[in-house]
């Protein structure tokens, strides 16, 4: 399709310098001649805005990719503090576990401490 393109402005703009050479020997324009350069302008037109999208669609690219960097950045961050968070709760649930343990070795103590009391009175 790009050649068909291609090979289409080729053929309006050799037109279009036939109807400028007309129009530089002072010669009457026709209604074909002035459709030509018309069509001319519309197809100029369009080169320029195919040329803006391809600039835009270049932009549109980096920006997406530096998204993309910032995205990678910020899930390695969230995953680290997961994995930090993960080994803060592992230490709580090991010290719940000590503290349990204290608490039970202080109920048999206290249990020990009352037999010896009554059995000394």
């Amino acid at each position: 399709m790009a050649d068909i393109s291609g090979v289409a402005y080729d053929a309006v703009k050799m037109a279009v310098e036939h109807v400028l050479a007309k129009i530089r020997e002072g010669k009457k324009l026709s209604t074909e001649d002035i459709l030509i350069l018309y069509l001319g302008t519309i197809v100029g037109d369009l080169k320029e805005i195919r040329t803006d999208i391809a600039r835009l669609d270049d932009k549109i690219d980096k920006t997406n990719q530096r998204i993309d960097d910032i995205v990678k950045t910020l899930s390695a961050r969230i995953d680290e503090t997961n994995r930090r968070i993960d080994e803060t709760n592992k230490r709580i649930d090991d010290l719940a576990k000590r503290i349990d343990a204290v608490q039970t070795t202080l109920l048999e103590i206290q249990k020990l401490l009352i037999e010896l009391v009554k059995s000394r009175q």
